[in-house]
This record gives C-alpha cells, sequence and structure tokens, in this order.
C-alpha cells in the first residue's frame, strides 16, 4: 500500500489500493513510480461508490496527485500538446460546469466531459505559445506580441496551468487563439469520472471509446437518470468491479447536513420525523436553519430546490416581481439555466463550440444584459474555467397555467435558456452551492404521493440529493412563501471573476441569428 493510503480509513485504503493494482495492469506502477507504453486491446471499467462525506473527493485527489507523482501527464479541456506513444494520461471529468469547478475549488484540476470529448484548434502561431508553455518548444516569437506580454502569460501559467488564462493573460481573447473544435478520434489513457450517477449509457459508451481504463465515482444514494428505471450505470458493472465506501470520513462527522442526509436511509422514517430532525438540527446548529420564506437574494445566485415544475415556475415568478423585473425584458443579474443548443444540423460546428465553452444542458448562467447584436445575450456561465460569453440566445420565462412561456429576447435559434431561481432537484444534481434553500411542500407532497426508485422512498432521495447540494448552509423552507430582497440585482460580483473573455460573436452574421 502506498504510504499516502495509511491516513485513510480501512475501506478508503482498501480502494486506494484497488484502484493502484488496476494501474498496475494499465502499465503504472504508483507503489515504484514506473511507466509502461500503453497496451493495445487492454480495456476496464470500475467504480469507487459512496455517500457523502465517505471520502470519495479525498481518494479521487490522493489518486490524482499520486499518477502525476508518477509521470503521467495531466489532459485539460483546454489544450493537448502533440501525442506521443510513449506518453500515459490522465484526465478527470465531470458532467456539469459545476460539478467540475466544486473539484477545481479542491485542487483537482478537473473538466466536462464535453471539453475532452471536443478538443480545441488553436491557431498555428498561438500553438507555439502553448507548446512553449507546456514545456515541450523552446520560447516563440510571435508577431504582435511583446516579450513584456510573453512573461505575463509565463507567469500566469507558473501560478495556474490554464493555457486560455495564460493567453488571456497576453492580452489574447479566446476567438483569437481558438479558431474551432473537433470530436476526439485518437483514444486517450486514463479516465476520472466524478459524479459518475448522472451518467447515462450512451454518455458511458463515449467515455468508453476514448478511455481505456475508466474510474467512475458516484453516490448511489442519488437521483438516477431518467429512463435507468432507478438504476446507476455503476450497477450493471460485473462482479468485483465496483468499490463501496461505507464509512463516513471523520472531517465529515458532525456535520449537521450530512447527518440529516444519512438519517434518511432508516427505512422507518417518515417525512414527519424527518422534519422534526431538521427542527432539532435547526435549534443547535447554524448550518441548518428553518425559514417559512424562501430569500429572493439568495435565489439570484442560488435557486431554490424543488420537485415539482408547477411550484417552480410560481417560485420563479414570484422571484422576477420581488426584483421589480418587467415582463418584457431581463434585468442584469438574472439567473438562467440552459435548455439545449436549438441548431440545424448543418450548424452542428457552431453547437460544438457552444457546447465546448460551458453551455451544456444544465448549465447555470447569470445574465449580464444584451449582446452587441439583435438576440444575442453576454452571459457568465457558472462554473466555466473562462466564464463570460456572448452568443445568441433563446431565453424563455414560463407563466404559471400558460402553455407556451414568454420569450423576452431570442435569436432565430441558439442556446435556449430557462429562469434559474427555482430549479428541480434532478437538474440540481451535480451542483453544489454554499447556501441551499430546499422547499419543503414539494417534499411533502412526493411523500404523499407513496411513489419510490428503485425500492426507495421517492421523497427521501428528492431530500437526500437537495441538502447534499449544501456546501456550508441548509435552509429548510416550509411554506409557499418569498422574503422580499433587501438590494437591487447585481453583477459585481461577477465582474471580479479574473477569466478569459470568450465571444462567440461569428463574423458570418447567418451563423447563429
Amino acid at each position: 500500500m502506498s504510504l499516502q493510503a495509511l491516513t485513510f480509513s480501512d475501506d478508503q485504503a482498501e480502494a486506494f489500493d484497488r484502484v493502484a493494482a488496476e494501474m498496475l495492469i494499465h502499465g503504472i506502477d504508483l507503489e515504484n513510480g514506473a511507466l509502461t507504453p500503453r497496451a493495445e486491446g487492454l480495456a476496464s471499467v470500475l467504480a469507487v461508490v459512496g455517500k457523502a462525506g465517505s471520502g470519495k473527493t479525498m481518494l479521487l485527489a490522493a489518486l490524482y496527485r499520486a499518477l502525476v507523482a508518477t509521470g503521467v501527464d495531466l489532459v485539460s479541456g483546454d489544450y493537448e500538446p502533440k501525442r506521443r506513444k510513449d506518453r500515459r494520461t490522465l484526465a478527470i471529468l465531470a458532467p456539469t460546469n459545476k460539478a467540475a469547478s466544486v473539484l477545481r475549488l479542491r485542487g483537482v484540476p478537473a473538466t466536462t466531459i464535453h471539453r475532452i470529448l471536443y478538443t480545441p484548434i488553436y491557431d498555428p502561431q498561438y500553438e507555439k505559445i502553448a507548446e512553449w508553455l507546456a514545456g515541450t518548444s523552446p520560447r516563440p516569437v510571435v508577431e504582435g506580441l511583446t516579450d513584456l506580454a510573453l512573461d505575463r502569460a509565463h507567469a500566469f501559467y507558473a501560478q495556474v496551468p490554464s493555457i486560455p488564462g495564460a493567453l488571456a493573460a497576453a492580452g489574447l481573447r479566446g476567438s483569437d487563439f481558438i479558431k474551432g473544435w473537433k470530436r476526439r478520434e485518437e483514444p486517450l489513457d486514463i479516465g476520472f469520472v466524478d459524479e459518475s450517477s448522472m451518467l447515462d449509457e450512451r454518455q458511458l459508451d463515449d467515455l468508453r471509446e476514448i478511455f481505456p481504463s475508466l474510474v467512475l465515482f458516484g453516490d448511489p444514494a442519488q437521483l438516477a437518470p431518467v429512463g435507468l428505471s432507478g438504476a446507476m450505470v455503476f450497477d450493471r458493472l460485473g462482479q468485483g468491479r465496483k468499490l463501496t465506501l461505507s464509512r463516513i470520513h471523520r472531517q465529515a462527522e458532525g456535520n449537521p447536513i450530512l447527518d440529516l442526509a444519512h438519517a434518511l436511509g432508516n427505512p422507518d422514517l417518515s417525512f414527519e420525523a424527518f422534519e422534526r430532525l431538521v427542527e432539532k438540527a435547526a435549534a443547535t446548529d447554524p448550518r441548518v436553519l428553518v425559514s417559512e420564506r424562501a430569500d429572493a437574494s439568495l435565489m439570484a445566485r442560488s435557486p431554490v430546490l424543488v420537485w415539482r415544475n408547477a411550484t417552480r415556475i410560481r417560485l420563479i415568478n414570484a422571484f422576477r416581481a420581488a426584483y421589480g423585473a418587467p415582463e418584457t425584458e431581463l434585468l442584469a443579474g438574472e439567473p438562467l439555466i440552459c435548455d439545449g443548443i436549438e441548431l440545424p444540423l448543418k450548424h452542428r460546428k457552431k453547437r460544438i463550440d457552444l457546447e465546448a465553452r460551458g453551455l451544456i444542458k444544465g448549465a447555470q448562467v447569470i445574465y449580464l444584459g444584451p449582446g452587441n447584436r439583435d438576440g444575442f445575450a453576454r452571459l457568465h456561465v457558472v462554473g466555466a474555467e473562462d466564464p463570460q460569453v456572448s452568443a445568441a440566445s433563446i431565453i424563455k420565462i414560463e407563466k404559471p397555467d400558460e402553455e407556451e412561456p414568454f420569450i423576452p429576447s431570442a435569436a432565430t435559434m441558439g442556446a435556449a435558456f430557462l429562469h434559474g431561481a427555482a430549479v428541480t432537484i434532478h437538474k440540481a444534481q451535480g451542483s453544489q452551492w454554499d447556501t441551499v434553500q430546499v422547499f419543503a411542500p414539494d417534499l411533502y407532497a412526493a411523500a404523499q404521493s407513496g411513489r419510490s426508485e428503485a425500492g426507495v422512498a421517492l421523497w427521501k432521495r428528492l431530500a437526500y440529493v437537495a441538502i447534499t447540494r449544501a456546501q456550508n448552509q441548509l435552509i429548510w423552507v416550509t411554506r409557499n412563501r418569498l422574503a422580499l430582497p433587501k438590494d437591487p440585482l447585481s453583477v459585481d460580483d461577477l465582474r471580479a471573476v479574473p477569466a478569459a473573455r470568450l465571444t462567440l460573436d461569428n463574423p458570418s452574421p447567418h451563423d447563429l441569428n
């Protein structure tokens, strides 16, 4: 066993050793720090599963550090050096921008599955800078860039290993150096996939085409993707391919939010008894609050989590009314959720461009204002490595008891958005927020319905997913009421984010609008 694993709980240490043994089969010796070329035709999928607080992320981080220390190269979504036969690679993936950003905040350089499936095409002169920063080529001479600009890029990359971020520090925009995107054709090597409970069979098949060795990290208590009948993709793996972390790690002990999450595993627990547990936790720990009203100010950055679409729509309209938002336009600072890309097949390249830059279904976005062309909007993609985007947008606001949504801003085609002040718990999977508001009346309705998923009461799965989205504080909202905001909407906090501005405007006016 690695010395690093000695600080683990027993089940974590066993899982570390099991993954290390899998890596050894694939020619990566974590114990002795030795690499051999990847053997052709060898493929495997392993899963590490456990409930919140069982140390999955800690284990993933330790395995990442061990692989890098052995000499394995990390592949990010922003740039990839030319392939070498003797090179061993690792990519750390998550299904959504928000899930990837949660890992990055914990020191694990994750990117989204989309950013690995689709790779950027760099302008040749700027690719020289990328190769230099990655350590594979000498310092280049680039027309239009001074030595000072290159020094700034190098200094940035030394602190944050991001090629787009370094090029932005040199004064370049994303549209200067990234000319397009292409679907990856050649396989990589090792893939670690967090939040794998969100994967469906098609996504897993895509990943298996690229990664001969996959390690999935997931929570079996979450909600399964629609169409999988309550099962996760890792539930279908063969015998001995799923490792379970059952012990709650010491760093998670005494956390009232996780205590509530694990209390839901009691099959005899009723909804009413669970609410008493929430009230008891709120009486003794400020990390849990019980409130009769949803807080409109919090909804601007972290949505209220609900079960029913009708509840979501009512809360969104109450939020807009509380801020005095006009019916015909959006205010800067209003939250949105990407509902997909509405483009015909002939615009496949532009679809890839939008998705690769973070506008994938379920992405959380903040509206910054109208773009410089009709139908375009300036957006901040929450959790994306380069969050500032201008794109042709179709923004829909649903109304209670109306079949058709109101559309305050629309291009002919482009990225489609719904309002994001309230979100269903299903769509919240993979995301985390500092403070989360859970709409308890909806969970009560789910309990009254008597529905179950994979043998577990639906309300318990919904409650588990909802409360484990909270990183630091849980607010249990008990009434269908909204507390008015104290301050107007603002985007000042987003302007403070140091990120390269990526513009999706295309010189051709017919591409997206």
